[in-house]
Parts: C-alpha cells; structure tokens; sequence
C-alpha cells in the first residue's frame, strides 16, 4: 500500500468528516497557538519582507486551517503597524497536505474567510490593506515542495507523527509482518518492531528537515506540533495505550469472524511517537536549524460521566484512518470497529486518565 496514494483525512462536512471530528486537534492548537504567533512575529519584525511567504505542511481541510491563518495574519498586521505605520506585508499562503486531501472544502470556504478578515481590518486599522495569496501545493513534505528561499515561516501542526510510508522492516522476508497483533507499537510488539519504526522515523524527519532547509530563507522558522512519548519506552498511558485499544477493537473482530487473522496480521499503520531526545537528535545531525524553543504538554482525557471521550476519540480517529483501513479492510467493518474502539476507550478511562504527550518545537534556520 502506497501511503501517499491513500492516506487522507476524511473530506466533505459529514458525520465522520475531518472538518466535524478535529476538536481535539483544535484543542491543541489553541494552547499552542501563542508560540506560533509569537514565532511569526519575530521572524517578521527581524525580517521586514514586503512579501510574507508561510507554509502549512499537513493543513487538511476545516475550519481549523483558515483559523490558523486569520490569527497569523491578524497578528502581523498589528506588528508591521507598530513597527512603521504603515501596510502590513502581502502574504504568500501555501497549504500543503497529499494529493488526496480534500481542498475544494477549504477553498469553498475562502469567500467567507476574506470577508471576515477585510471587516476585522478595516475595523482595526482605519483602512490598511494588503493582499492574501492561499494556494494549494499537493505532495508529501518527505522531500522538497517549493523553489528555493522562497519561505520566511512554515509551520506543521499533528503531521510529522504520519510517516512516509509503514517501515519495510516490519516484515520478513516472505512479506510477513513481525508485529502480528498490533496495529502499531504496544506492549505485545518485539522490539524489532520498535527498532523499524525507530529507523523509518529518522529518515523521514532527516529530509523534512533538510528539504525545509532549502526552502526557507535564512533567518526563518518553523513551529512543528507532533504527537510523542515521554521517554525511551515506546510504551505508555498516552499514544501507544490508544493504539493498543484500537489493536484490541480488530482482535475482536477477528473473534467474532468479521476480519480474518491473517489480514489482521497484514495491516500496520504509519504512525510513530518519537521521544524528546531522537528530535533532538535528528536535528543536530541535519545542521541546517538550532532549537529556538521546545516544549512538551499533555492533551488529558478524563473520565466525566456526561460526556463519551471515547465517542469523541474513536469518531477522530476514523475521520484520520478512514482512508487507510477501509483499503485494507473494506468499508463493512468500520461502525463495528469504531462502536468497539469508543466502548474500550471508555471503559479504561474509568480505571485512569489517558494522557497523549505532544511536542511543540521552534526551529530557525541558520
């Protein structure tokens, strides 16, 4: 299976869409947003560009994106009028994710956006004005999307945890997975299993890094939010507990003769939670950016009895892994599927929180 060719948030505006099932992402993105802001001014103010060239890596479609823009654009319109008093830049907005993403719901969106900005400009600034340029650049970020220097800000938020493809090295070599049992990594998986996703990961982050390198300009930034692990074990009450419950949600299946083991067996996802330290890692063996900033954060779940976080959970997760596991599988399995995955989410948050780890790291360019 061809990630790239496949692998795609849920389109539209429907019940398992992305754009109706990504709270928890914009919960994320709420508590993060004053580092990214606070990023891009910077980079403004050292950098004075007449024209602002900003990159989202991995937007998909929602509310979410255009959110993130206004709030970026707003805010640097109020720093170049405390800077000079004069128009803010224009800006350049490239919105990447894979060909499959669904753009036609973002652009079906733009009319009301620019609207909304113009009224709130014209508002605050007593007439100041400058142009928005949003495009679509379709392809993976594992490799170069733009000219050279032709970015001052790029910024990803909950994409670099995707891998570019699941690790070769899961499988033998008559094409067996060694990770039978598990959708990802657990506690049930060798750790051969861990050390392949280990191993893909690095390379991945490596040419993301080396790609950006050449894209940006010097001086600029980036701001990357991914999901993560607290320590060296690949195993804990966050990330990986989540991905063992959703491993549990197919053995089921499989006991109740839905899917059968060996094509439990078969399916792997692209997912890995990296640690503090192999970031840190990876980006002092690139050379091409320091560590302006870096923070972890926890996204809790907890147990209320009037509210269903596993409901929640398990209709995200379908709205990201919709795409991979209905080729896989086929479509049948997936209310089955999800219906167990909620029930189980729920169930162990009755016993203790669930606490996702997730990183945020600013990097500027040498």
């Amino acid at each position: 299976m061809k990630v790239d060719e496949v692998f795609h948030m849920n389109g539209g505006n429907g019940e398992y869409s992305y754009a109706q099932n990504s709270s928890l992402q914009k919960k994320t993105s709420d508590m993060t947003k004053h580092i990214t802001v606070k990023c891009l001014e910077k980079t403004y103010a050292s950098m004075t560009p007449t024209s602002l060239g900003i990159a989202d890596l991995g937007c998909a479609s929602g509310q979410n994106t255009l959110s993130s823009i206004r709030e970026m654009v707003e805010a640097i319109d109020e720093t170049s009028s405390k800077l000079s008093n004069t128009a803010p830049p224009e800006y350049r907005v490239y919105l990447n994710d894979l060909y499959t993403n669904d753009f036609n719901s973002l652009f079906k969106n733009l009319p009301d956006f620019y609207d909304e900005l113009k009224n709130k400009r014209h508002m605050r600034r007593h007439g100041f004005d400058s142009s928005i340029y949003i495009a679509a650049y379709p392809g993976t970020f594992y490799g170069r999307l733009f000219p050279d220097k032709c970015l001052h800000f790029v910024y990803s938020f909950s994409s670099l945890h995707w891998l570019s493809r699941v690790p070769s090295e899961l499988y033998d070599k008559q094409g067996n997975s060694i990770n039978k049992g598990s959708v990802s990594i657990t506690k049930t998986s060798p750790a051969e299993a861990s050390i392949a996703y280990s191993n893909q990961f690095q390379k991945d982050f490596s040419l993301f890094l080396h790609s950006r390198s050449k894209e940006l300009l010097s001086e600029g930034r980036m701001v990357l939010m991914l999901l993560g692990r607290r320590n060296q074990s690949h195993v804990d009450r966050g990330n990986s507990l989540l991905w063992e419950l959703l491993s549990q949600s197919f053995a089921l299946l499989v006991a109740q003769g839905e899917i059968e083991q060996e094509k439990f067996d078969e399916y792997d996802t692209h997912f890995y939670a990296p640690s503090k330290n192999e970031l840190e890692e990876e980006i002092k063996k690139e050379g091409s950016f320091v560590i302006d900033h870096f923070e972890i954060f926890e996204t809790e779940l907890k147990h209320k009895a009037c509210v269903s976080y596993g409901t929640i959970v398990a209709k995200t997760t379908r709205a990201i892994q919709e795409s991979m596991i209905s080729n896989h599988f086929g479509e049948r399995i997936l209310d089955n599927l999800f219906e167990n995955y909620g029930r189980m989410i729920d169930e162990e948050l009755v016993k203790e929180d669930i606490k996702p780890v997730s990183f945020i790291i600013v990097l500027k360019k040498i």
